[in-house]
């Protein structure tokens, strides 16, 4: 069973995630976990505390995100398209609130977004030795989770047209093109 500590956190991803940052409350944050409000100030004294909770469990996930990206069989540049696919993991979870508490105005979320998104594109451009093929690849990843993440990419029961369905080992053969082209002299 998850701590105390990690439901209250999760708890309040789950609401951000669904209802928004304004009705993240510490009493609505400690009634989804499950625990006294005097429990959830045991471990997060503020809301702000649990805006850092948030930021500190993003960039762990991100920098296990990235070691995996680093070390993937099949290269940075396919583990990173392949992966950027909204499912519901943790990790973009995490994004996800952070996004909105950004949106809200936290400066903490944002420094952490940047600093995650940083991290990936470094990876990216360590991997491939050039930052525009890198950035062509982060940028080829982001929207195919934008689109995702947004529901827009799946594969219906009748599609209006063959666009409407992502292909992912297609879209890695594109990848594998735009690297094997390397720089631009």
């Amino acid at each position: 069973m998850a701590s105390a500590r990690d439901r209250i956190l999760d708890s309040f991803v789950a609401i951000v995630c669904d209802d928004g940052e304004r009705v993240a409350t510490l009493d609505a944050v400690a009634a989804r976990a499950g625990v006294s409000k005097g429990g959830l100030l045991y471990h997060f004294g503020s809301k702000a505390a649990l805006v850092d909770g948030l930021c500190d469990r993003l960039s762990d996930l991100s920098a296990a995100d990235v070691a995996k990206m680093r070390s993937a069989p099949d290269g940075a540049a396919r583990y990173f398209v392949r992966n950027c696919q909204f499912v519901g993991s943790e990790l973009d979870l995490a994004l996800l609130a952070a996004a909105r508490l950004q949106q809200a105005g936290y400066e903490e979320a944002r420094r952490t977004l940047d600093e995650t998104e940083h991290a990936w594109l470094e990876a990216l451009v360590d991997a491939l030795g050039d930052v525009p093929t890198a950035q062509a690849v982060k940028l080829m990843g982001d929207g195919l989770y934008h689109a995702a993440a947004l529901g827009s990419v799946h594969a219906p029961a009748a599609p209006l047209s063959p666009v409407d369905v992502v292909d992912i080992e297609r879209l890695l053969e594109v990848v594998d093109r735009l690297i094997a082209n390397g720089p631009a002299a």
